[in-house]
């Protein structure tokens, strides 16, 4: 296995580690239906902010991950194409 194939190995096996995407998602939508309620003080909606934030960023490098695996699975499957080994 060269360096390439190490680091999407990597990439991959961080992905299926990271919290569920939809469970994430899931917590955002409720949090800004919260927000957008409108009846927390400024300092509560603030923090509830901070949180939706950090959700957001989970969430972002979530579908970053998914789309490295994407691509890794992607070109295994065409390098097994171009080599003859693809089934």
């Amino acid at each position: 296995m060269n360096k390439d194939s190490e680091q999407s190995q990597i990439d991959v096996n961080n992905v299926k580690s990271q919290p569920h995407f939809e469970e994430e998602m899931r917590k955002l939508e409720k949090l800004v239906s919260k927000i957008e309620a409108g009846n927390l003080s400024l300092a509560a909606s603030l923090e509830e902010f901070e949180k939706g934030i950090k959700l957001s960023r989970d969430c972002q490098k979530a579908l970053r991950g998914a789309e490295k695996r994407v691509k890794v699975l992607s070109e295994d499957r065409e390098n097994d194409f171009l080599s003859g080994s693809g089934k």
